[in-house]
Formats: structure tokens, sequence, C-alpha cells
């Protein structure tokens, strides 16, 4: 069963529930260099791992990028 989601306002499916830490993965992004927010919450890094992302969920991605 697929789920659908809003990523940074652009829907996406997904083929099965996944933690936020493997979500990140699949989009090539380190999670630790990254804030999520999910249906209108910042998610801690700590719980990155245990936060699944469920169908009708909408989050927001932001990296951060270093330079100088």
């Amino acid at each position: 069963m697929s789920l659908l989601i809003k990523v940074n306002g652009d829907e996406r499916t997904i083929e099965r529930s996944l933690s936020v830490w493997d979500f990140l993965e699949t989009l090539k992004l380190n999670p630790r260099k990254v804030a999520v927010e999910r249906n209108l919450e910042i998610v801690s890094k700590s719980t990155f791992h245990e936060t699944l992302i469920e169908d009708g969920d909408q989050l927001e991605i932001v990296h951060f990028i270093g330079g100088g």
C-alpha cells in the first residue's frame, strides 16, 4: 500500500511507511545536516529513527550548506 505525502509542498508517493531517517537517506540527504518539520511540528534529530512517516503527512525539510 503506497502512502501519499507532501514534501516541501510537493506531493510524493512512498511505497511504505519509513522513519524520517530512512526517508532522508532515500532523498540522498544527510540526516545530520537537516531540520525536519512534520505536520507543523519540529522533529527532534534524536527521534528521526523512531518517527514514522504516515499517509497524509506534510514534511518541510531544510538542509544546511556550509561555506565561507
